[in-house]
């Protein structure tokens, strides 16, 4: 068994012989720059040298109202439209690009799948901003931090915000090699297996290959290798499988991605002060001049969004006060999991939606201070066990001078994870404002319905298709639908709703069927 020592000094002879491939485009298709390179390194020598957030329950403490602000305590914006112009002109809006929406059976990056009235996330991101820089004036650009999986469709599809009144800039997040957990050698290193599941070494190694377009192959001249060598090495490879070698380190990455592309210096030289950073599938993630006053005016380096926290929400985050500093805590050593997941002790829980000071940023990267509670990540790529390191942003907030968190409204907290959630901001639960997702004031209930969608619903293409109009929701508590279920138009769906076909039964929701308090298994209970 080779020592962490040994494993470490492997590893860094193989990644240093990674080189760089190309697109027609110009575009990074397995790209590993020094700085990334280098990031690498230092993550996994952190990992194997056993370095981790030791957290002693016992001394876990509540945030107080100190350091968790109340978001009704925050004092209102200024009156005067120059001051709020001066504002947002100390503001960047930075939003996390880098997902798929393969879950939700689309292709693509998930922020261009439609949410309402024929627009998508990023269309109703790009609103929102150009009715902030008209109204006020201001300079408010929008950043997205993309991986390598959405980088060329989204530099295509920003294209038809050419003559809107933002700038929209676009960078990378870091990619790095997947390991072989087996050897602890990065897979790209490695051969793979073809399509009878033999083994074939690669004859070039594959990461000095430099591709123009998809069906040409140049390599570099130290390669003395023939035509016929060239065919059987592409006769095996499948070129787009090649992405799996790689995997972008999670959000944690943002700041010394950030500072890598150049973005962070370039915005420090227009007088930028604070970035707005949040996922963009969360409809409730806005600028909120409040809080943004509220970090201006106390010099505050780093605010977390939290809000109250439900049963449901089993996942994310949460603040606490650990000998005299804030820190989240995402990790749960197991004997704590069922404590953790209550709502008694832990009441709070992270939006991922984060303000932090530029200068700040650029003082605690080039410390290389910023050293983030680790997430090992097992994965298996073509029955190879591999292992991926991540870290996560929230978790950079007890390296921030004044930290605090914001103890914010539901609303600002609307993720759009799955068709469930599609459903919630479709229906008449919502409108449309300006770009803004407004929740009907009709709805006398704080909390927004629970849906359980089966299967038959995952992808957004069946999910529109079962339903000729989304039902009416407002007076909805809970609602269960499985099997083959049609909705017809006029829909109204009240208390707590189950409709579960029963097996090889179509069920046929007639048009203006009003369903309160049931349970519907077939055509004889409607």
């Amino acid at each position: 068994m080779a020592t962490a020592t040994e494993k470490l000094s492997a590893l860094q002879t193989a990644v240093a012989g990674l080189n760089e491939i190309r697109s027609e485009s110009d575009s990074c298709f397995v790209p590993c720059s020094e700085n990334e390179k280098s990031g690498f390194i230092n993550l996994v020598t952190r990992y194997l040298s056993g370095e981790a957030q030791h957290v002693e329950w016992s001394k876990i403490q509540t945030p107080t109202d100190e350091v968790v602000v109340p978001y009704d305590t925050l004092a209102p914006t200024p009156e005067d439209a120059s001051e709020v112009k001066n504002l947002l002109d100390k503001l960047v809006v930075l939003k996390l690009n880098g997902g798929l929406g393969t879950t939700m059976g689309c292709t693509g990056p998930k922020s261009v799948i439609e949410v309402r009235d024929g627009l998508t996330f990023l269309d109703l991101i790009v609103i929102q901003i150009e009715n902030l820089n008209s109204k006020y004036g201001s300079n408010v650009p929008l950043l997205l931090m993309n991986s390598f999986n959405t980088h060329d469709d989204t530099q295509k599809i920003i294209e038809k915000y050419q003559n809107s009144n933002i700038e929209i800039h676009t960078f990378n997040q870091s990619q790095y090699p997947r390991i072989v957990a087996e050897d602890f050698l990065p897979l790209p290193s490695k051969g793979r297996t073809d399509k009878d599941g033999c083994y074939v070494p690669f004859e070039v190694h594959p990461t000095e290959f430099i591709f123009s377009g998809m069906h040409h192959l140049y390599l570099p001249l130290k390669h003395h290798i023939s035509a016929i060598t060239v065919k059987i090495v592409l006769d095996v490879i499948d070129l787009s499988s090649l992405e799996e070698f790689w995997y972008p380190p999670g959000h944690g990455d943002v700041f010394p991605s950030l500072s890598n592309s150049g973005k962070l210096d370039a915005l420090l030289s227009q007088g930028k002060e604070y970035v707005f950073v949040a996922n963009s599938d969360n409809l409730g993630a806005i600028v909120d001049l409040q809080i943004l006053h509220h970090l201006v005016q106390n010099k505050n380096e780093y605010c977390m969004e939290v809000t109250p926290k439900t049963l449901a929400d089993v996942k994310g985050g949460t603040l606490i006060s650990y000998e005299g500093r804030l820190l989240e805590i995402a990790q749960v050593p197991d004997e704590h999991v069922g404590e953790f997941k209550s709502i008694e002790k832990f009441k709070i829980f992270n939006t991922n939606n984060l303000w932090v000071n530029l200068n700040a940023v650029k003082r605690l990267v080039e410390a290389d201070a910023l050293k983030m509670e680790i997430i090992p990540n097992p994965k298996e790529v073509d029955g190879i066990k591999v292992l991926q390191l991540e870290t996560a942003a929230g978790a950079a907030i007890r390296f921030f001078d004044k930290a605090i968190g914001i103890n914010v409204p539901r609303s600002r907290f609307l993720p759009v994870k799955a068709t469930s959630d599609l459903l919630l901001v479709q229906s008449d639960l919502y409108t449309l404002e300006s770009g803004f997702v407004i929740r009907n004031k009709a709805r006398t209930n704080p909390e927004n319905p629970s849906i359980e969608l089966g299967p038959e619903f995952k992808k957004v293409s069946n999910f529109l298709g079962r339903f000729k109009s989304i039902p009416s929701i407002v007076e909805l508590d809970s609602l269960k639908v499985a099997g083959d279920v049609w909705f017809g138009a006029g829909v109204i769906l009240k208390g707590k709703v189950s409709i579960v076909a029963k097996p090889d039964v179509k069920l046929e929701i007639p048009d203006g069927a009003v369903i309160a308090d049931k349970e519907i298994n077939g055509p004889e209970d409607l």
